[in-house]
C-alpha cells in the first residue's frame, strides 16, 4: 500500500511564504508525476501544480498560482515540495498531494494516490 504524507501548512500573512512537502513511501508504484491540489472552504478540489517524476524535469502551474508557486522533486527522498510565496488569503485551502500513475491523471480528481491533506490559512 502506498502512502503520502504531507507537511507545512499553517497559518501565514498576506505577502508571507510557506514550503508544503509530501513524502511517498510503501509499495510505491510507478509514478509519472506528482501533483499538488487544493480545496478552498466550500469550494471544489482545484489543480495548483505537478512535476513529472522521470527524466528532464516538467513543471504544470494553475494560472492562478503561476510566477508565486514553485514545485520541484527530490527522487531520492521520494518527496515533492510546494514553494509557495507572496500568499494571498485566496490561498487558503487544504492542500492535497496526489501520485499520479499516468499522464490521464494528472488535472483529475479521479484517480491516482492521495494524501490526507494539509491546511494552509492565509490571513492577518
Amino acid at each position: 500500500q502506498v502512502r503520502l504524507v504531507e507537511s507545512g501548512g499553517g497559518l501565514v500573512q498576506p505577502g508571507g511564504s510557506l514550503r508544503l512537502s509530501c513524502v511517498v513511501s510503501g509499495n510505491i508504484p510507478k509514478i509519472y508525476a506528482m501533483t499538488w491540489y487544493r480545496q478552498p472552504p466550500e469550494s471544489e478540489r482545484e489543480f495548483v501544480a505537478a512535476v513529472t517524476w522521470s527524466g528532464d524535469v516538467s513543471t504544470y502551474y494553475a494560472d492562478s498560482v503561476k510566477g508565486r508557486f514553485t514545485i520541484s522533486r527530490d527522487n531520492a527522498k521520494n518527496t515533492v515540495y510546494l514553494e509557495m510565496g507572496s500568499l494571498k488569503p485566496d490561498d487558503t485551502a487544504v492542500y492535497y498531494c496526489k501520485l499520479a500513475r499516468a499522464p490521464s491523471e494528472l488535472y483529475t480528481n479521479i484517480g491516482g494516490y492521495w494524501g490526507q491533506g494539509t491546511r494552509v490559512t492565509v490571513s492577518s
